[in-house]
């Protein structure tokens, strides 16, 4: 299974998550996507379910001096959630990474004010939270995500994405109440090997979404 891009990716998802929807699976829901790359799928999800959109952002935590390497993530005002097994293999300890996370925490703030421009949090008390991202890798910025959203007491929370590696995937069950997962390729190496056009998203074009599909 391969997608076109994250439109088609979010039609083939939003299809399958209205099904669950008119399973009675998804009472009063809210989507919630993880910029950016996510928008664009939570979009089409959002729209098929007649759920309000908005964003969680998550930051990844690098290793210091390979910044592309990812050791932890984090979401909202929650902790870094770390891999263990990375820190081990890299010799890192969680002081270690403080710079980092002080600077990926400066930067997470700063986008949460440029995408909710004023606008508060959505409260989840009680509703279907609904997290959508493009793709699952490793997991560990899903992780983040839903153990921030967990403390906001959601009735259920639910975590869907058209792709994964199965690892990935079968660690994140733990984590939410359903694992929605389209594709999980036995040979899967990055998330972007399944798309045919996987450009990145603009801060203008997360922002549009949300205009067009967000809280009133």
């Amino acid at each position: 299974m391969r997608f076109r891009d994250r439109r088609h990716a979010g039609h083939e998802l939003a299809a399958l998550l209205r099904e669950r929807q008119d399973a009675g699976a998804l009472p009063d829901p809210v989507v919630l996507a993880l910029p950016r790359g996510g928008v664009a799928v939570g979009t089409e999800v959002a729209g098929a379910l007649g759920a309000p959109l908005d964003v969680l952002v998550v930051r990844k935590v690098g290793a210091p001096a390979h910044e592309e390497f990812a050791v932890g993530a984090m979401a909202g005002d929650g902790v870094p959630v770390y891999d263990d097994e990375s820190l081990r293999s890299l010799g890192l300890s969680e002081a270690d990474l403080a710079p980092v996370v002080e600077r990926e925490r400066a930067e997470l703030l700063r986008r949460e004010r440029l995408y909710r421009q004023g606008r508060p949090a959505p409260d989840l008390r009680g509703r279907t939270v609904v997290v959508v991202d493009d793709g699952l890798a490793t997991g560990s910025t899903a992780r983040a995500a839903l153990r921030a959203l967990r403390v906001r007491d959601p009735g259920r929370l639910v975590l869907a994405a058209p792709v994964g590696s199965p690892p990935g995937v079968a660690a994140l069950r733990t984590e939410a109440d359903e694992v929605i997962c389209l594709h999980e390729p036995a040979a899967f190496m990055a998330v972007g090997q399944w798309y045919d056009t996987f450009d990145q998203l603009t801060d203008e074009e997360v922002l549009r979404a949300l205009r067009e599909h967000g809280h009133p």
